[in-house]
């Protein structure tokens, strides 16, 4: 099978989809992979790597989609690489397409078959492809509203871990899986006062079992995100459905009863985001205000760990990777969770989820695959 990986080129992303060890991986099962020149340079991955690990040096995005088969990329294909595909191409990437009708018209147009890292599920019905960016995403979610925080940034001006005297910041998590969990973790070892809410109970039995009385749970109502919001100085928006968009759990007439220079940190965006207010935006210019209320919409947030992010990203990947390449579209058809990322097939859209948020129909990825 013929692999190709292009250079990212999303605004400020430096992630790739392959890394030297991951090309050699195919290279050493009989596969040929085609990469474009400087796609991992900018973290630490030189031309030479994957040249010794036997990859082919190409220049251009256009020869890397001409040679390969599968198409193997982090972020979704901007308009420009959309035109690149068609029929024979299996692209393997994450897509989030329910919030991007402009990328699903053009994939459902290509002809392509597209499998979705975010829509992938193991055994237990877990998304263990989106997981390793959750976790990076969930982490930097802290990172990133601290330093929105600050007076030179528009925030309140606020420390999160507080000083001796002076109390620390009020930080309210909206989802309990695994960006919650992991922005929860960054924000109690800051020293902040920690609120997360959720609406599944034994979720929240399990976040109070692992971090004690530290961590204070809710049951997501709209009674108690309003009553949390008045107080918060830093809102995380961890809110997941699986391949479809995100719901508004904060509406613009709730940023009136918020504190002046608070911060919210949509890590939903990439499905629409969970804020009414929320919009992207990129790591050039990550934030706006709405109301006195400072927005961090950033959508590809673990670009901006590129090697941290590639390094856990495609520990996660290569296995399902290295069984499209061996088995074709065979490796979907035996495994129901697999075949679970199929979001395109053949000018069909996969994913009901996708279907729903904009009114298009769709087709089970086994009725895709049979």
């Amino acid at each position: 099978m013929r692999i190709g990986v292009p250079k990212e080129i999303k605004n400020h992303e430096y992630r790739v989809g392959l890394t030297p060890a991951g090309v050699q991986e195919f290279t050493s099962q009989g596969h040929s992979v085609w990469v474009q020149q400087h796609a991992g340079e900018s973290i630490g991955f030189s031309d030479d790597d994957y040249r010794k690990a036997g990859a082919t040096l190409v220049a251009t995005a256009e020869e890397v989609f001409e040679q390969a088969e599968i198409i193997i990329k982090v972020k979704e294909p901007q308009p420009q690489e959309c035109r690149l595909l068609n029929s024979k191409h299996l692209l393997f990437t994450y897509l989030h397409l329910a919030a991007d009708r402009q990328q699903t018209d053009l994939l459902l147009a290509s002809g392509c078959t597209a499998v979705a890292y975010e829509t992938v599920e193991d055994a237990q019905g877990r998304l263990p492809l989106l997981a390793p960016m959750s976790e990076v995403a969930g982490r930097m979610a802290i990172q990133a509203g601290a330093h929105c925080l600050e007076k030179a940034q528009q925030g309140r001006g606020v420390l999160l871990a507080g000083v001796p005297g002076v109390a620390p910041a009020n930080v309210m998590i909206l989802g309990g899986g695994v960006v919650g969990t992991n922005a929860a973790r960054m924000a109690l070892g800051m020293g902040a006062n920690v609120t997360i809410l959720d609406k599944s109970i034994p979720r929240l039995r399990q976040l109070d079992e692992l971090y004690g009385p530290n961590l204070k749970t809710l049951y997501a109502t709209s009674h108690n995100i309003e009553e949390q919001l008045r107080d918060a100085d830093m809102v995380v928006g961890a809110v997941l459905v699986p391949g479809a968009a995100a719901p508004k759990l904060v509406r613009r007439e709730h940023l009136a009863s918020m504190q002046r220079g608070a911060v919210l940190v949509d890590v939903a965006i990439d499905q629409g985001g969970c804020f009414e207010t929320s919009h992207a935006t990129t790591h050039a210019n990550p934030t706006y205000v709405v109301d006195g209320i400072v927005h961090y919409c950033v959508a590809n947030m673990p670009g901006a760990v590129a090697r941290t992010s590639t390094l856990a990203l495609t520990n996660a990947t290569l296995p399902y990777a290295l069984q499209l390449a061996n088995k074709g579209l065979a490796a979907l058809q035996e495994d129901k969770g697999f075949a679970a990322g199929l979001n395109i097939h053949a000018g069909k859209l996969c994913h009901a989820g996708v279907g729903e948020a904009f009114n298009l129909p769709s087709i089970s990825p086994a009725e895709a695959l049979s």
